[in-house]
């Protein structure tokens, strides 16, 4: 079943094995680089049926890191489109793209100067914003809480990406609401303290963000969510919070949700294992109608295979395996004697 194509909407996908969106902290100014070039090159002839493009941020401020991809004006659009016409001209899979802010997780060191570390005045550390003005750790700074002004500027911005992200091209987009970003940090009751309608009515400003990503998104192309399952803290989010924000993005328009977990704070009760979000994934994909993908320390073809036959996913997105082993599916894919997957030009090398 893992190789049993998928169609959402007007764009099918080969096979149930998505290329997951991994940051790289190697952009110039928003833009892709040489390193975008050549690293996604390889992860487009890899065999997966899409492949997703890094976190890219709304605005400036929407960063982890200087080194961030942004997507917010004509410069980065144009690059944006050179890379994808590129990636387009060595395999024509789907490629999508996946949108956020990062609120009070920016302006850090990228992680192999100071992993988790913000940055200082020396490193031009920028003022942060979040849900409520509460630190994400002990040493990093206290964030400004958004006001209503800001919050409908942010909103914009998220419309504006979509847009610059529908007139690149892509086929999948994919709005950022878990890892401890900006969104996550809305529906999250250890990161918003707030009285008001954001705070009280937790799901607001992310639904309100997913309503303006739906009306300019293409409806023949997919559109879908990152979303945390559970924050694996005391008084965190739970599974009855995910699947009820589930059932709104379904309704919504999204046509899926893929299941993370955790983030919300640098360390957690989160325990790491193979596949070790299938239970969760399961769960939302039980009490929900809208298509369930899942990541999480998926590394071969049998555990991979198993999270589709078993129904704890729809498809599922794979990262640093491809990283560490980029020919996995094709040399899956020769055993099975799956036509169409070995370019021509590596034939005999399999």
């Amino acid at each position: 079943m893992l190789f049993k194509k998928l169609k959402i909407n007007g764009v099918t996908l080969k096979n149930r094995i998505v290329v997951s969106p991994m940051c790289q902290y190697s952009a110039k100014k928003g833009c892709p680089t040489d390193w975008h070039f050549t690293h996604l090159s390889k992860l487009v002839n890899s065999g997966a049926s899409m492949l997703m493009i890094e976190s890219t941020a709304v605005e400036n401020n929407g960063k982890i890191s200087h080194n961030d991809l942004c997507l917010n004006n004509d410069k980065q659009e144009k690059k944006f489109k050179e890379l994808k016409d590129f990636l387009k001209n060595i395999n024509q899979i789907p490629i999508g793209l996946q949108i956020s802010h990062s609120g009070r997780k920016g302006s850090s060191f990228i992680p192999w100067d100071k992993s988790n570390t913000p940055l200082n005045k020396k490193n031009k550390a920028w003022q942060t914003y979040s849900a409520s003005p509460i630190k994400r750790d002990k040493y990093w700074p206290i964030p400004k809480q958004l006001n209503k002004k800001k919050l409908n500027d942010i909103l914009k911005k998220f419309r504006n990406t979509a847009i610059r992200a529908r007139r690149v091209g892509f086929e999948c987009l994919e709005v950022h609401m878990a890892h401890g970003y900006l969104l996550h940090q809305f529906l999250s009751p250890i990161s918003n303290k707030r009285t008001d309608r954001f705070g009280m009515l937790m799901h607001s400003f992310p639904l309100s963000v997913a309503k303006e990503v739906r009306k300019v998104w293409p409806k023949n192309k997919i559109l879908g969510a990152r979303i945390t399952a559970t924050d694996h803290l005391d008084n965190g989010i739970g599974l009855k919070e995910s699947i009820n924000l589930t059932n709104k993005l379904k309704k919504i328009g999204f046509d899926y949700v893929c299941v993370s977990s955790g983030g919300i704070l640098p360390i957690t009760n989160m325990k790491i294992k193979t596949a070790f979000r299938k239970n969760l994934s399961k769960k939302i994909k039980q009490n929900s109608s809208i298509l369930v993908r899942t990541s999480g320390n998926i590394d071969n073809i049998k555990v991979a295979e198993n999270l589709i036959k078993n129904k704890h996913a729809d498809f599922v997105a794979v990262g640093r395996k491809f990283i560490k082993d980029p020919n996995w599916i094709l040399s899956e894919t020769k055993k099975r004697k799956l036509k169409d997957y070995i370019p021509n030009q590596y034939l005999r090398c399999m």
